[in-house]
């Protein structure tokens, strides 16, 4: 669930900050009273006792309607999503998302070495090393947590449940060594990786797990979260790290997470000088730094086991015994040393030293004193395997010194071979079949991986000299069986993006090696396919990969004035490319930085628009336009019907579900968090954890991506949402991203497909999904602060936005969330040319855009951002989520925006079978009836208090009389 920390309690006071002073002042003021009063004689006691009661009846009167005037204002939405009904999911449900979640694991675990065929087990008593043996990760933190509604099956039940056997004593020991794992939430971070000194292993305990089994499984985790990163510097000031011994650090200053700690490195030194068969499980989502399988030759197998959510870990136990035939492929790469990669200088915290006027208030909760802040992407298109296949084909790197374990790859248990039939190229259509034969002896799954090699030409377009364009996975082989794969794809998928030429996409005439490869760097087989000159996609009837209407350069606002790394003369600029930055931006490019400080609505207006109708009496209902349309005229005619303050309110009050409209039966809709669950997070209602996405990414399987998709759409009928925020698909640019749990892979081809299906399969159900977090959202370091992101055209193009392209054109994705980084000095969130010049205008996106959690932050603005494409704010409590600008301008936006939540709340499964029953919250109710009471209250109090006046005045005037 998300986690709540004070600054959002600060937002929420300060949101009802007029009611409560209103009350703090009549409260003075009835005190006052009541005390100026009582210095009257005597002998006016009843207009005295006649005032206390009516300045507290006043006091009450003004309390009750601060009250409410809070609860059906700035709490309005809070309240609603907090009492929604809780709607759990049915047993039918969570048996086949329990059977499910399993069976991704069992496609996603790799196998990434096997040596002496040591796996699979043949002895099933198994000594299990490592403290994250009991405490592996299951998931991520902030939006990636799990439920805790349902049971987590953990590594050693997993195993259990296999038929191994576990040495017992070693489980105690790790159990009474630290009990819980350290937390690394989004608020506070340890990033202590518990694990005992091998002096604390005493020689009986070691004898007696020889005895017990020469099988050694040594388990290491690595965990991620949500607004924070990996340390790439174990040594930094102010890191929460708890030494594991007083005798030797786990880490000198310099190293990093993705390394072994010396304490594991210790471990693993006595596990392998100890034991005959050793394996190493990696549980981590972030690829760890393998260089340590130099020194320890003694480990024998390694298996690359990712966050396995509630059940995954079941598949864990079934690999190690044979059950399961391992078939995951990796979907990132694998480096023997992280800090050699190109991204190594410009990934973490920078910090501008000449923009400090824009710092953000130092009384802001979130950000007090924030100045901007920068990361470059300075690798281009050279992202992951694109950069090491092409570096090592122009004689950059040693490729075996420098790559463990490629992009794509795995072992298995058994063998294949794959041939590669012939290659037809017509009609702008690339088609092949491949043959893949199980020539071992056990059942297995295999992957077909088609990579192209186009035609480079020095200094020219750059491109990377091996491309994902294509894959699949056979279906369960039997010894001796064969599959025919078909692959087909279009010309235009190996078109490269012209920045500096055509300003458009092209497809260079000439030769481009297609392969089917056992992974990015190992070919099986591969033909030749010939473009006998180039076509360029600049024309309305010839766009690529089905735009709307053409694409041409839109971001060199984003190119800063950074050198981008570039394939020319063998990658001759690499050492002046990836150096550490400049922490100074030009005046040029600074005098484009906006933020609240300098946003005035009225610069952007336009004289020449003309108001919208508003308030109109139509007769129109929402229920009316299911289906229809985007453009169909009856949407004018709704929209007339819509008042400025409806819309207003609309846009504003979008967190976790879009607000009712009674006067056009809108109904409230909720929308709920998670990429591996769904989650509420105000009713505390959950439902079954999966693997995280990079085990989806592993499986290779785009038909698991979609029985996923449809579980959730099941899901979510049973909690009854209508949104889900996922899939999340930005990239696993580094490996030290805090989120790649929640992404796919460092290959925006692999998101993209399997991010597709599992928006479908929601789709199917009615659930739109909210895909995530559109653009160049890559790492969580200063996330929140102003983060200026620069990359070149090209590879915004072709490496971040890809997933996006494919889950919406090809996965029908109704929602996009913004991000919350700045695309070069313009806010995502408000940035025109992707939310409005791509996404709508190129790929023809018809939806709603959302923002990310709208914190108030010091550049969020929701005029700014509903100007450019932004339509609805993720936020609870008012603040500059609201739009202030009544220009036509304003107007013509937030009518634009209500348009698209609009359309996509009604093609939704709320809105199937017609007009939606609608029903008061049930707060609402529970308020009107406390007004009510109230009220009748007041009124009783008053006339007791009159009457009690009248008697006093009585008694007093007889009193007076009989003297």
């Amino acid at each position: 669930m998300i986690e709540i920390n004070w600054s959002d309690v600060i937002n929420v006071v300060s949101s009802i900050a007029p009611q409560l002073i209103a009350i703090g002042v009549v409260l003075a003021l009835a005190i006052v009273v009541t005390v100026a009063v009582n210095r009257r004689t005597v002998a006016d006691q009843a207009t005295r006792k006649l005032v206390h009661a009516q300045s507290w009846l006043v006091f009450l009167v003004a309390a009750v309607v601060a009250v409410a005037m809070m609860v059906f204002g700035p709490l309005a939405t809070l309240l609603n999503n907090a009492t929604a009904e809780r709607h759990m999911l049915s047993d039918e449900t969570i048996a086949t998302a329990n059977e499910l979640g399993a069976e991704v694991q069992r496609e996603g675990i790799t196998l990434l070495k096997n040596d002496n065929g040591s796996l699979p087990l043949s002895d099933t008593n198994v000594n299990v090393f490592g403290w994250s043996s009991t405490n592996p990760v299951y998931g991520g933190t902030g939006s990636g947590s799990l439920s805790d509604t349902y049971p987590t099956v953990s590594l050693i039940d997993g195993l259990e449940e296999a038929g191994i056997t576990v040495n017992d004593d070693l489980t105690d020991l790790y159990t009474s060594y630290r009990a819980e794992r350290p937390e690394v939430g989004m608020w506070e971070q340890e990033w202590t990786l518990p694990e005992p000194p091998v002096s604390d292993y005493s020689d009986e305990l070691i004898a007696d797990a020889q005895a017990f089994s020469q099988n050694a499984l040594v388990v290491f985790s690595r965990p991620g979260g949500e607004h924070i990163d990996l340390p790439t510097d174990m040594g930094a000031d102010g890191l929460n790290y708890t030494q594991n011994s007083g005798d030797y650090n786990d880490y000198e200053s310099g190293e990093h997470l993705l390394q072994l700690s010396q304490s594991e490195e210790n471990l693993l030194e006595m596990v392998t000088s100890d034991f005959e068969n050793v394996t190493v499980v990696y549980n981590g989502a972030n690829t760890l730094q393998m260089d340590f399988l130099d020194e320890f030759p003694g480990v024998d197998s390694v298996i690359w086991c990712p966050p396995a959510g509630q059940n995954g870990f079941y598949a864990l136990g079934e690999v190690l015994t044979g059950e399961t035939n391992p078939s995951g492929r990796t979907s990132d790469t694998f480096v023997n040393d992280l800090t050699s990669t190109p991204w190594w200088n410009n990934f973490g915290s920078f910090t501008y030293d000449n923009m400090s006027e824009f710092a953000v208030p130092d009384d802001d909760p979130y950000m007090p004193g924030q100045t901007p802040t920068f990361v470059n992407y300075v690798e281009g298109i050279y992202v992951g395997y694109k950069f090491y296949e092409t570096a090592d084909d122009e004689g950059l790197i040693d490729y075996e010194a420098t790559v463990r374990y490629p992009f794509g790859y795995g072992l298995s248990y058994t063998t294949f071979s794959q041939e590669m039939g012939d290659v037809t190229y017509a009609d702008g259509t690339v088609s092949f079949d491949v043959t893949v034969t199980n020539t071992g002896d056990v059942a297995g799954k295999d992957v077909v991986e088609v990579y192209y090699n186009p035609p480079y030409y020095n200094g020219g377009i750059e491109k990377a000299s091996a491309n994902l364009v294509a894959f699949d996975k056979t279906d369960l082989l039997e010894p001796g069986e064969s599959q025919t794969v078909t692959v087909s794809f279009d010309d235009d998928d190996m078109a490269s993006y012209d920045t500096y030429g055509a300003a458009a996409w092209v497809l260079e005439a000439g030769d481009y090696r297609i392969s089917i490869n056992s992974d990015s760097h190992n070919v099986l087989d591969e033909a030749t396919v010939t473009v006998p000159e180039t076509i360029t996609f600049d024309s309305e009837d010839n766009t690529h990969n089905g735009d709307a209407v053409p694409a041409t350069n839109e971001f060199a606002s984003a190119e800063g004035d950074i050198t981008y790394l570039s394939r020319a003369d063998g990658f001759a600029n690499y050492a002046e490319a990836t150096a550490a930055p400049s922490t100074t931006l030009s005046d040029e490019l600074k005098a484009t930085f906006v933020n609240n400080g300098n946003y005035d609505p009225a610069d952007y207006d336009n004289a020449d628009d003309t108001m919208p109708t508003t308030g109109a009496d139509n007769g129109v209902e929402l229920y009316q336009l299911y289906g229809l349309d985007y453009d169909d005229p009856q949407w004018d005619d709704l929209l007339d019907q819509l008042t400025v303050d409806q819309m207003r309110n609309l846009i504003a009050m979008a967190g976790y579900g879009t607000q009712a409209i009674d006067s056009i039966g809108k109904v409230q809709q909720f929308d709920v968090d998670g990429p591996a669950a769904l989650n509420n997070t105000f009713t505390g209602v959950g439902s079954i954890g999966f693997p995280c996405n990079t085990v989806f990414a592993c499986t290779w399987n785009t038909d698991i991506a979609r029985q996923f998709g449809d579980v959730i759409g099941r899901m979510g009928l049973d909690m009854q949402i209508t949104g889900w925020y996922a899939p999340s698909m930005n990239i696993h640019r580094t490996a030290f991203a805090g989120r790649n749990f929640e992404y796919f892979s460092e290959d925006g081809f692999l998101s993209g497909a399997m991010a597709a299906e599992q928006v479908a399969g929601a789709r199917e159900h009615g659930i739109y999904a909210f895909v995530k977090h559109f653009a160049l959202n890559d790492q969580e370091t200063n996330r929140w602060g102003m983060l200026c992101t620069w990359s070149s055209e090209q590879a915004i193009r072709e490496i971040y936005l890809r997933p996006f392209e494919i889950a919406i054109k090809d996965g029908g994705a109704q929602a996009v969330m913004s991000s919350y980084n700045y695309i070069g000095t313009t806010y995502a969130g408000a940035y025109a040319p992707l939310q409005q010049t791509v996404l709508r205008g190129e790929w023809g996106f018809d939806g709603m855009v959302l923002s990310d959690y709208f914190a108030g932050f010091g550049y969020q603005n929701a005029d700014q951002m509903t100007r450019n494409g932004t339509d609805a704010m993720l936020a609870t409590i008012q603040g500059t989520n609201y739009t202030t600008d009544d220009s036509a301008t304003a107007v013509i936006a937030m009518r634009d925006a209500a348009h698209n939540i609009l359309y996509t709340a009604v093609n939704s499964w709320v809105y199937a079978d017609g007009a939606p029953a609608s029903a008061l919250p049930i707060w609402q109710v529970a308020a009107y009836v406390v007004i009510a009471v109230a009220a009748v209250v007041f009124i009783l109090l008053e006339v007791l208090a009159v009457r009690r006046y009248l008697n006093r005045r009585k008694a007093a005037t007889v009193a007076v009389a009989g003297e």
